[in-house]
């Protein structure tokens, strides 16, 4: 598995990720909440099934400096 996912795309899933599961913890949402599981882990891997089926990435590329 190769990373694909950005700095901001990361933070960004584990945002919505903590949100969707607490919200379903304080029955705000109801159960289908804990759906924030799927970005949560995806930005803890680092990893992102469907951006590898649809050939992208948000990950910065190596060595991206000025020369």
């Amino acid at each position: 598995m190769t990373p694909n996912i950005g700095t901001v795309d990361k933070w960004l899933r584990i945002i919505v990720g903590v949100a969707l599961i607490a919200l379903a913890i304080f029955n705000v949402i109801g159960w289908w909440g804990y759906i924030g599981i799927i970005p949560l882990a995806t930005a803890l891997i680092n990893f992102c099934p469907v951006y590898r089926l649809l050939g992208m990435s948000t990950r910065e590329k190596a060595g991206g400096g000025p020369s």
